[in-house]
Formats: structure tokens, C-alpha cells, sequence
């Protein structure tokens, strides 16, 4: 059964991966860039609300403004320079964003950054994973990759909460754990320790 779920999961990402535009963490891109690439950068930038421009695929002013002020945002060197860890942070604030918007697109914007939060929180806990995608597709991790509403494109304020946790802001405390108490099923859940409570959300340790 378990094997039958594991590959469920994967078949999910699979589909996931292929229908959402990739960025390579390899490559480089700036000014003067042209190309396939250089648009999807900029829908990526778009979707995250910094790039205001038509997505031409080419990576003029408008698109080393908006590149340089995602990377202020996220505590990379802004250069403007659309580089590794530029596609890296790009990429975290997709995937968190689809889990917010799956998780708590009916919770208040702070629910939805409290959401956010917890994938930074185990980030930093040595009991997960230490890459955003891994901590994401943990097994039984996140309800909404599970249900499929992972899948769904996420609203901006999703993606807004992604990057205010990212900020730092942090509603719940280090709170590494997340459960409505009414829908919860797994009793194990509700012998963590409880720091806050959200919207629908009980936020614990």
C-alpha cells in the first residue's frame, strides 16, 4: 500500500514538474539575454509581482529592475543578474506558494504566511529535509499535495506570502507543525506542543 501511495506521489510531481515552466539552476541570464528562458524568468517574476512588463524574452531594464529587487527581497546580492541562486529562491517561491494556496487559500494573509513559515521552519530543523522541494514532497507532509490542490495556480497572494516569510516574518513563532484541529485524523498530531492559533489552524512545535 505504501508503494502504491510513494508512486501516486511521484506521478504527481512528474505531471506537476511538466506542466510548470522550469528555470535551470545552471545558467545565467542578463541583460541583453534573448530567448525561451528569458521569458519564462519573467512570468516567474511576474506571477511573484515584481515584473510589470510584457513577457517579450528579452531581459532589458524592466527585467534587471524586477530581477534585482526579488533578489533585495530574498537576501541575494542584487545585481540584477538572473544567476543560480536567483532560480533557486525563484523555484522555493513557486513550490511554496502552491502549498499555500492549497493549504490555506480560504485562511486570512496571515494563515497563508504562517503556511509559508512552517516549510522555512523545517528548513532550519535538522528532522527534514534541507531543500524546499524535498520538505514539500515529504512523505504525508502537506494534505494539498496529496489531494492534488498543489496543482492548482496559485493566486498572488500566495506567492506574496511566500516571499514575506522569506522576509522573515514568521506569525508562528517556529512552529514546524500545522493542523486543523476539526479535520485532523492522525491523534499523534495533537500531542505536539501548541504555540498559536490561525484561522483553522493550530501552529505547534
Amino acid at each position: 500500500m505504501k508503494m502504491v501511495k510513494k508512486m501516486l506521489i511521484l506521478i504527481v510531481m512528474v505531471f506537476t514538474l511538466a506542466a510548470t515552466p522550469s528555470l535551470s539552476y545552471a545558467q545565467t541570464l542578463g541583460k541583453g539575454s534573448t530567448g525561451n528562458e528569458v521569458k519564462t524568468l519573467q512570468s516567474r517574476m511576474k506571477n511573484a509581482g515584481y515584473f510589470h512588463g510584457p513577457v517579450t524574452g528579452y531581459y532589458g531594464p524592466l527585467t534587471k529592475y524586477a530581477v534585482a529587487n526579488f533578489q533585495l527581497a530574498t537576501g541575494i546580492v542584487p545585481d540584477g543578474v538572473a544567476g543560480p541562486r536567483t532560480f533557486v529562491k525563484l523555484n522555493d517561491v513557486e513550490i511554496m506558494a502552491r502549498v499555500v494556496n492549497g493549504e490555506a487559500r480560504g485562511e486570512s494573509y496571515l494563515g497563508k504566511v504562517a503556511v509559508a513559515a512552517v516549510i522555512l521552519n523545517r528548513l532550519e530543523d535538522s528532522r527534514f529535509p534541507k531543500d524546499t522541494f524535498n520538505v514539500v514532497y515529504q512523505t504525508n507532509a502537506f494534505t494539498a499535495v496529496h489531494d492534488g490542490q498543489y496543482n492548482i495556480s496559485p493566486n498572488s497572494s500566495a506567492y506574496r506570502a511566500a516571499i514575506d516569510a522569506m522576509k522573515g516574518w514568521d506569525p508562528t513563532h517556529g512552529s514546524i507543525f500545522y493542523y486543523n484541529p476539526h479535520l485532523a485524523s492522525n491523534n499523534w498530531i495533537f500531542s505536539r506542543p501548541s504555540v498559536t492559533r490561525i484561522g483553522n489552524h493550530i501552529f505547534a512545535k
